[in-house]
């Protein structure tokens, strides 16, 4: 049992936020089958507070969406501070402060990841959060660096802020700004990080696309939780399986057979119908669909029929044609949720 400030997780594997694929209906179709803990989308700060009916519907969440980090970012402490306390208001759990994602620097400022460059500016933003929300439960996620290949100074900088100001937890990815998500991620550093750090809760994440590599990530760096990212899209059962690995390094797992496959892809479909209407969950299905697609033992057919897929009926002749039978699934190579790439984080 692992604590995020007041929250109690029962296994250290949490799913990220990832730009357009972890909404609400990934969420939920992720707990149903393990994930103890999740995390939004980055959300820009200047666009939740102009409010509106899409803002409304991207950050709304119900009784079963728990527990939940609502992760904002945005480059002024006078606009991140109250889109904080927006999602606190709304009824999350946590607020996530986004240091990490590495963006287009505005004109002269900095977000995401360029705080690593402007700590000043990210300390003012740390502060200005915390006296906004005094008693909220507060996270930051940060990169190892701007550019260089190990743990920065103003990383360290920017984490004893946040540790200073009672922030319960940072994340940690293992990659450079400069680098995204290209290269190897340096999971040293997230073992050195976690050794300088103690008593402080250390959530890492970068290279996290199976099962096998969140355990391995928990066991080789001592993080206190790993943060899927790429990995989950398309593979809910991700976090029950790195489980059984953490428990038992030599558990034989099984892939999902094609009915849970269905199950799961009904599901997620059905809830993203809710949220999000026909037109648009189709066009968000459709990448969803074509990861789950790589546990079909026919994979490259299914994923081609997905890419097609346009409507509700196009949806449902997919299903039928490929998710009727009751046959095993297949694991997927090693390096297939890698194919997301540089999109997990794609704010203009």
């Amino acid at each position: 049992m692992m604590k995020i400030g007041p929250i109690e997780l029962p296994i250290p594997f949490v799913q990220a936020g990832l730009a357009g694929y972890s909404d609400r209906a990934m969420r939920g179709v992720a707990r149903r089958r393990g994930c103890p803990y999740a995390v939004t989308e980055a959300l820009l700060d200047t666009i939740m507070l102009s409010g509106g009916l899409g803002l409304k519907k991207s950050i709304d969440i119900d009784d079963t969406d728990h527990p939940v980090a609502g992760q904002v970012i945005g480059s002024e402490a006078e606009t991140v501070a109250p889109a904080a306390a927006i999602l606190h208001e709304r009824g999350y759990d946590v607020v996530d402060l986004n240091f990490a994602c590495p963006v287009k620097k505005i004109k002269n400022k900095a977000r995401g990841g360029h705080m690593l460059r402007d700590v000043e500016r990210g300390h003012s933003i740390l502060r200005a959060v915390r006296e906004r929300l005094p008693t909220a439960t507060l996270t930051v996620s940060l990169r190892q660096s701007f550019d260089g290949d190990e743990a920065a100074d103003e990383l360290i900088q920017l984490l004893d802020e946040a540790w200073r100001l009672g922030f319960a937890a940072a994340r940690v990815h293992a990659r450079s700004v400069e680098q995204r998500y290209l290269g190897p991620a340096n999971w040293q550093t997230l073992k050195l990080l976690k050794q300088h750090y103690p008593s402080q809760t250390l959530l890492g994440s970068g290279d996290v696309f199976t099962a096998a590599d969140a355990a391995r990530m928990k066991r080789e760096t001592g993080v206190d939780a790993v943060w899927i990212a790429r990995g989950a899209i398309g593979n809910p059962w991700i976090f029950r399986d790195a489980a059984k690995l953490l428990e038992d390094p030599f558990t034989q797992l099984s892939p999902p057979t094609v009915p849970d496959q269905r199950a799961a892809l009904q599901e997620h479909f059905d809830e993203a119908m809710k949220l999000h209407g026909e037109q648009l969950a189709g066009r968000r299905m459709r990448k969803q669909g074509i990861k789950y697609a790589r546990f079909h033992p026919q994979a490259a057919e299914v994923k081609s029929d997905f890419i097609a897929v346009s409507s509700l009926a196009d949806w449902r002749r997919t299903l039928d044609k490929w998710y009727s039978a009751d046959i095993p699934g297949v694991w997927p190579a090693d390096d297939a949720a890698d194919e997301v790439n540089d999109q997990a984080c794609n704010i203009a």
